[in-house]
């Protein structure tokens, strides 16, 4: 979609993976934003402790 914004709700972290931004919202805030790369990369970040977790789960 171009020039639009479309704001997903995701249980699934592939379902949100590719997108352009990914706010992690805790407590009626927003913790951390930015890209799957960049979130992936803050140690002992939330986004990045799901994506461990997660991984950790399917295998």
């Amino acid at each position: 979609m171009v020039d639009q914004t479309t704001i997903v709700v995701a249980h699934r972290l592939s379902t949100i993976k590719g997108v352009d931004v990914i706010a992690v919202v805790k407590n009626g805030v927003i913790a951390e934003k930015g890209k799957h790369e960049t979130l992936i990369g803050i140690k002992d970040g939330i986004y990045a402790s799901l994506v461990a977790l997660h991984a950790s789960a399917s295998s």
